[in-house]
C-alpha cells in the first residue's frame, strides 16, 4: 500500500520506491509467464487461467502503486491496503508459483535449493497458520495503533519496508491457509479454518476501532475515517470468504481423490482381513472370526 496519499505533499525519494515496486512487479510477472511457457513448450500441461490470475496480481500491485484510486486520503489508503495486503496475495498464491518453479526448473543445484528451502525448519514455522496470522494481522495492529503510520510519511525507507512487510505477510498468511503448493509441513483443515476465523475476527475488530478512533498522529475527517474503516471491514470479509472457499474446495477435492483410489483397489476399498495367530482363520476389522 502507498502512504503518499495519507498526508499532503510527497516525501523525498517516494518516487524511487514506487518505481522499484512497479519494476519488481513487472519482472516477477514476466518470470512467471516465462516459466509457464517453458513447461508448455516441452509438452507439460499448465492451466492458462493461472497465468491470467498471476498477471492480475501483478497488475494490481502496479495499480495500487501509481494508479488513481477512489476516496479521500484514509479511504484511498484502505483501498490500497485491501489490494496489496489481501487481494494480491490471494491472486498470487492461487496461481501456485512454487509448484510452477519446481516443475520448470531442470534437475540441478537450483531445483535442489528450492526443495531444500521448502523442507527447512524455518519454513515449517512460517507456514504454521497461527504464526502466519500473528505476523499478518499483528503487523496491522502495530501499524494502525501506534505512531508508525505517521512516521512512514517522512521516511521513504520506512515506507518501502512497511510496503514489503504488508505484501510478504499477506502472502505468508494466504499460503499457510490455502496450502496449494507442495510443502512437507502441512496442517489439517481444522487448524487452518480456526486460524482463518480468528484472524478475520481480529481484522474486523481493528476495522471497527478505526471507525471512530484515528491512528495516532493522524487527523482524518470523520467521514473519511468511517469510509476507510468500512472498506477495511467489508473488503476483509470478502477476501476471507474467498480464502474459506479455496480451503473447502481443496479439502473436498482431496477427499474425492482418496475415495476414488479406494474404489480402484482390487478389494473394492474394503479394509484387509487379518489371520488370527491361533487358528489362521480370517478376522474382519470388527473382530469377528470367520
Amino acid at each position: 500500500m502507498i502512504f503518499a496519499h495519507v498526508h499532503s505533499g510527497p516525501a523525498p525519494g517516494r518516487g524511487l520506491t514506487e518505481l522499484i515496486a512497479v519494476v519488481a512487479a513487472v519482472l516477477v510477472t514476466v518470470a512467471y509467464l516465462g516459466a509457464a511457457r517453458r513447461l508448455r513448450r516441452r509438452g507439460d500441461a499448465w492451466p492458462w487461467w493461472r497465468d491470467a490470475v498471476f498477471c492480475a496480481g501483478g497488475f494490481a500491485v502496479v495499480w495500487a502503486t501509481v494508479g488513481p484510486l477512489p476516496g479521500r486520503p484514509f479511504t484511498t489508503h484502505m483501498v490500497q491496503h485491501v489490494i496489496v495486503g489481501m487481494a494480491v496475495p490471494f491472486l498470487l498464491v492461487l496461481a501456485r508459483p512454487f509448484t510452477l518453479a519446481l516443475r520448470a526448473l531442470a534437475p540441478g543445484p537450483a531445483r535442489r535449493g528450492v526443495i531444500a528451502f521448502a523442507r527447512s525448519r524455518p519454513v515449517a514455522w512460517l507456514v504454521f497458520p497461527p504464526l502466519a496470522a500473528l505476523v499478518d494481522v499483528g503487523g496491522l495492529w502495530v501499524l494502525y495503533r501506534t505512531p508508525l503510520i505517521a512516521a512512514v510519511r517522512h521516511e521513504p525507507w520506512l515506507h518501502a519496508l512497511v510496503n514489503a512487510h504488508v505484501l510478504a505477510a499477506g502472502l505468508l498468511f494466504t499460503a499457510a491457509i490455502c496450502q496449494l503448493d507442495p510443502v512437507n509441513h502441512r496442517w489439517n483443515v481444522a487448524v487452518r479454518g480456526a486460524t482463518l476465523l480468528a484472524a478475520g475476527a481480529a481484522h474486523g475488530v481493528l476495522a471497527k476501532t478505526l471507525y471512530s478512533v484515528p491512528p495516532p498522529g493522524t487527523a482524518f475527517a470523520p467521514a473519511d475515517l468511517r469510509a476507510g474503516a468500512q472498506v477495511m471491514y467489508y473488503g476483509g470479509d470478502l477476501l476471507e470468504a474467498a480464502l474459506a472457499t479455496v480451503v473447502a474446495a481443496v479439502w473436498y477435492g482431496a477427499g474425492g481423490r482418496t475415495q476414488q483410489r479406494r474404489l480402484r483397489r482390487p478389494d473394492g476399498g474394503r479394509e484387509p482381513c487379518a489371520l488370527t495367530p491361533a487358528t489362521g482363520r480370517k478376522a474382519h476389522p470388527s473382530g469377528q472370526v470367520t
